[in-house]
């Protein structure tokens, strides 16, 4: 990959939202589950479709704390709209884990 400038990684919004509705999503062509994350009262609740059911049920998620690209455009999931990128980071078998804050924080912090 290229250097980017700084200015270019602030284009890139990332901030810290808490699952409030998780979701099994078997309509997708990989396994999946679909989440709404609440990014506070400036940006307020989204959705996205993540491929984490490796490590994550939908009973599991709820609460849990996550980072996520929210100003990437809508993107269709199957029928879902997912609005939001949700960052993880692959284990040694290539499944996704969750990336978030250690401990609690407010929702819809910008990570600096």
């Amino acid at each position: 990959m290229g250097e980017i400038s700084f200015e270019d990684f602030q284009k890139v919004d990332i901030r810290v939202g808490t699952v409030v509705r998780a979701e099994d999503y078997p309509e997708a062509r990989k396994p999946a589950i679909k989440l709404w994350v609440d990014f506070g009262d400036e940006i307020g609740v989204r959705k996205s479709s993540a491929q984490i059911t490796a490590h994550y049920n939908p009973d599991g998620l709820i609460g849990k704390q996550v980072m996520a690209v929210v100003n990437f455009p809508p993107r269709q999931i199957g029928k879902f709209m997912s609005e939001i990128l949700v960052l993880g980071l692959p284990d040694a078998a290539g499944e996704i884990t969750l990336i978030g804050p250690d401990g609690p924080v407010p929702n819809g912090g910008r990570m600096h």
